[in-house]
């Protein structure tokens, strides 16, 4: 008989109404706390963890961001043959018995494998859970169980456009760049980098849906699937914001990766001007110093940053853009530069803010505030150029 016990978050419990031998209970757990060595046997499908979704899951697990990762991720389905819970010092207990083909983890492999072989490569500062669903039952059909849970992957609405070649512009804008061949489209795409990384950029500067300090692009980081909708839903509009930016991508990646490698300087910067000591490895959301490299061209960098923290910063740059009259959308003036005068008040902003990057990535306040800041230093800039043309 093989026993696992482990301490629990939370458990809910719930007998199947339609079969009351049948007890499922809802376990909440530290990945820290996850046992290892539980059986896969029962899963029909073996984890492959060098596919682009696995690498992505990988980083999840690893990364500053994702602390909702029980809510975003489907879990992980076991079978046990009993399950006892102490309230008194919240620890569960499962018996699976000897029948590895009956008792096991029917699904969720993957996330199970990923949470296993990475977790001690979290930072130590981050606590991270997984929503275990655990079902008991001497009279259940294993087999049929595993065969519902474990059906084909439905293609994603993602992979489909592909299919139609509704990415074709963006990949067009994007030829000439080094990672244009590291872009997956497709489901299991064996490439590092999602295409919606590159559709998250395009949302961020998306000034037909937020033209102005009113709203902001906010689902840039907390709504993948609500980033993918707008640009679905914008695809076959005449005046189709996406085609407008997609030329824009190789200037919008500089610019997040600029941020990227410099935002430890500025934060540096503004910490002296306040007098304090910069102890940005130390502050919760970042990793290093170590080696690490940018999202997109894979630069050499020291600290591993969240993404909270970067795209409210990253955002606020849309500010400097516009569409002209011919209908396609230009700078004002040039991001990269307007970075190195708004640098240091857009880092200060941000961290001043809030130091817990979930927060930071979700402030529709600070989104707003950093956009005024790009947007001041816009005006000034042109009444600098009015200036210089009335003295010519």
């Amino acid at each position: 008989m093989t026993t696992k016990k482990f301490n629990a978050k939370a458990v809910r419990t719930i007998t199947s109404p339609s079969n009351n031998e049948v007890t499922t209970y809802y376990v909440w757990i530290d990945f820290r706390d996850l046992p290892k060595d539980l059986s896969l046997e029962v899963n029909p499908r073996k984890p492959k963890m060098n596919t682009a979704v696995a690498r992505q899951l990988i980083k999840a697990v690893t990364g500053p961001d994702d602390l909702s990762f029980d809510i975003n991720n489907r879990g992980i389905v076991i079978t046990a043959k009993s399950f006892k819970f102490d309230t008194s010092t919240s620890t569960v207990t499962l018996e699976f018995g000897d029948d590895t083909s009956r008792y096991g983890i029917l699904d969720g492999g993957h996330t199970y494998t990923a949470i296993i072989q990475n977790r001690d490569k979290m930072p130590k500062d981050i606590t991270k859970y997984v929503r275990l669903e655990i079902v008991v039952s001497e009279t259940i059909d294993v087999s049929a169980l595993a065969d519902a849970r474990n059906t084909s992957a439905q293609v994603s609405d993602l992979a489909l456009f592909e299919l139609d070649n509704k990415f074709d512009f963006v990949k067009k804008a994007i030829e000439a760049e080094s990672y244009a061949d590291k872009i997956a489209f497709k489901d299991n795409d064996n490439k590092p980098i999602q295409a919606l990384a590159l559709l998250k950029l395009m949302f961020a500067f998306n000034i037909k849906r937020y033209p102005d300090d009113s709203s902001a692009p906010v689902s840039a980081y907390s709504g993948v699937g609500a980033v993918f909708k707008d640009y679905k839903n914008e695809f076959d509009e005449e005046d189709n914001i996406y085609k407008k930016l997609a030329p824009e991508l190789p200037r919008l990646v500089k610019l997040y990766e600029k941020i990227q490698k410099e935002l430890p300087k500025k934060y540096q910067e503004f910490k002296s001007e306040d007098g304090k000591i910069a102890r940005f490895g130390s502050v919760r959301g970042i990793e290093g110093a170590g080696n690490f490299t940018t999202d997109f061209n894979g630069e050499d960098m020291s600290y591993q940053i969240s993404v909270g923290f970067l795209l409210p910063i990253f955002g606020a740059f849309r500010a400097l853009l516009r569409v002209g009259s011919e209908g396609k959308v230009h700078w004002q003036f040039d991001p990269l530069k307007v970075w190195e005068k708004a640098g240091v008040r857009l880092v200060q902003n941000t961290f001043d803010t809030d130091t817990n990057p979930q927060q930071v990535g979700k402030s529709k306040t600070l989104w707003q505030a950093n956009y005024r800041i790009v947007d001041s230093i816009r005006k000034d800039l042109l009444l600098e150029q009015f200036e210089l043309q009335q003295n010519n």
